[in-house]
C-alpha cells in the first residue's frame, strides 16, 4: 500500500527548508532492471516540491513496469512518461526517451527551475538543497552541459549512419557504409556528456527552435547522438 510505501522507506514529504520549496527541480529518470536500485534512488532524490518523469524501457519485463507504475500512483508529483522507447544503447532512442519526458514535463503545472537527468544507476553525491545552492550560485541561468568540440578520434560517431541490428536477440549499432551529410545550419558539432542539468527555457527552446529539429532529425542515425546533441545546441549563439 502507498501508507507503507512512504512510512517504511521514509520519503521526505515536506520542503525542508524555504529556499528549496521556492526552486522547484524536474529529474527524468531512465530505468530498465534492478527496482531496489531505482527506489533507492527515488528516495534520496525525492522532495514533494519537485517533480519526476520516470521511462521506463519498452523492452522491460512487464512485471517490473508494473511494480514501478504501483510506486508511482502513490505520488501526485511522479509520472511514467507518456511515450515509451525501445532503448538501445548508444543508439538515438536514448536521446528520443529525455525529449519524450522534457514533452512532458513542459505540460506540467509546476514551475520548474532546472531539469537533470539520470539512469537508474546513479545515486546523487549531493542534497536537494546543496544541488540547488550549487546552480544558483555557479550557474544561475546557464545550462551545464560539459563539452568540447568534437575531436577527431570521435568524428566518425557523425561522419557515417549508424544502423541499429539484433544479434541474439541483443539489440545494438553499427556503422553502415554510408557517409551522412555535413550537419544542418552549418552547426559546428561539440562532444561531451549525455547528462545535463537545463533550465526550462533551454528545455523551451530545444523543443521548438528549427536548428534544433534539424539538428535532432540528423543525429537519428549517429552513434550515441546524446552526447553531442544538448552540448551543440547549449553552444550557438545567443
Amino acid at each position: 500500500s502507498c501508507s507503507t510505501v512512504l512510512k517504511t522507506l521514509h520519503f521526505i514529504t515536506r520542503p525542508l527548508s524555504e529556499e528549496e520549496g521556492n526552486f522547484s527541480l524536474a529529474y527524468i529518470i531512465t530505468i530498465h532492471k534492478e527496482l531496489e536500485m531505482f527506489v533507492r534512488l527515488l528516495r534520496a532524490i525525492y522532495m514533494p516540491q519537485n517533480i519526476y518523469c520516470i521511462h521506463i524501457d519498452e523492452k522491460s519485463p512487464r512485471d517490473y513496469k508494473t511494480a514501478v507504475q504501483n510506486i508511482v500512483n502513490c505520488f501526485e508529483n511522479i509520472f511514467i512518461s507518456s511515450k515509451r522507447e525501445h532503448v538501445v544503447y548508444a543508439g538515438f532512442s536514448r536521446l528520443q526517451a529525455d525529449i519524450n519526458c522534457m514533452r512532458d514535463l513542459v505540460k506540467s503545472k509546476v514551475q520548474w527551475n532546472y531539469v537533470i537527468n539520470l539512469c537508474g544507476q546513479d545515486y546523487p553525491l549531493k542534497t536537494n538543497k546543496e544541488i540547488i545552492q550549487y546552480i544558483k550560485t555557479k550557474w544561475n541561468g546557464k545550462n551545464i552541459t560539459p563539452g568540447i568540440v568534437q575531436p577527431l578520434h570521435m568524428k566518425h560517431r557523425t561522419e557515417v549512419s549508424y544502423r541499429e541490428y539484433v544479434h541474439s536477440g541483443v539489440p545494438y549499432v553499427y556503422p553502415a557504409k554510408i557517409r551522412k551529410a555535413q550537419p544542418p545550419h552549418n552547426l559546428t558539432i561539440y562532444f561531451g556528456s549525455a547528462y545535463y542539468v537545463l533550465t526550462k527555457d533551454f528545455v523551451e527552446f530545444t523543443l521548438s527552435d528549427a536548428r534544433a529539429k534539424a539538428l535532432l532529425e540528423w543525429s537519428r542515425d549517429t552513434y550515441s547522438p546524446d552526447e553531442h546533441y544538448w552540448v551543440t545546441l547549449n553552444r550557438l549563439p545567443g
